[in-house]
């Protein structure tokens, strides 16, 4: 069996990130994107997943602090952006510009496919069972893949189309759900049925919360953090 920890979405949260990290230290670590923007520690966050990630994808973030493009931000996301590209360090962007969009590993004989929006909008679209459900199917045909892993939307579920499988680990900095806790996924694959278990973790969220109300982020982006969405 082949086991792998798949993140997305740390957002620049160096508490939650080490203390995933910290659950499967014996695991390969797949990330599906953002790992800046919103929290107050970005060079620490790709320091940290440039030494335990196997493979790192884009997101929608990264591609900002990239750039400097924040037109399809709102305005506090927007000044997360510019406070984050401005933070960067030479050897952090350089990281960044080299993330691919997407990724088509294969476990085991298991063909997979990872974006952090979908394979229609590698970067920006949110992809939810509840409004693409028709579509997944599609995703799953498009890709020829088994296992579709996908980020962005910060809400972890699990999909399934017999022995195909659609998920979204949700969001290691910044959850969404509901539930603060910092949510991963644990991806296993044996002979051709994928499994994918949804884990939930506490971490130092208050210590986090702080940095970033230190750090003169948008206070709402704290408050977001302690309330889970």
């Amino acid at each position: 069996m082949r086991r792998v920890a798949v993140l997305s979405d740390v957002h620049a949260n160096l508490e939650a990130l080490k203390t995933v990290l910290d659950e499967v230290p014996d695991l390969e670590v797949l990330c599906l994107g953002d790992l800046v923007d919103y929290g107050a520690n970005p060079n620490e966050v790709i320091r940290e997943m440039g030494r335990r990630a196997a493979m790192t994808i884009m997101g929608n973030h990264d591609q900002a602090a990239i750039t400097g493009d924040t037109s399809q931000f709102n305005a506090r996301a927007a000044m997360s952006s510019q406070w984050t590209r401005k933070q960067l360090t030479a050897e952090s962007l350089s990281y960044l510009r080299a993330l691919p969009q997407e990724m088509r590993p294969s476990f085991g004989g298991v063909p997979a496919y990872f974006a952090h929006g979908s394979p229609d909008d590698r970067l920006w679209e949110y992809v939810d069972p509840r409004t693409h459900s028709d579509l997944l199917g599609h995703y799953l045909d498009k890709t020829k893949a088994r296992v579709i892993g996908l980020g962005h939307t910060h809400i972890p579920y699990v999909w399934r189309d017999w022995e195909r499988v659609v998920f979204n680990p949700g969001s290691v900095g910044q959850p969404r759900d509901g539930d603060w806790r910092a949510s991963y996924a644990i991806l296993s694959v044996e002979g051709s049925r994928a499994e994918v278990e949804v884990r939930r973790v506490r971490y130092d969220v208050e210590k986090a919360a702080s940095k970033i109300r230190e750090a003169g982020l948008p206070g709402s982006h704290a408050d977001r953090l302690l309330a889970g969405s």
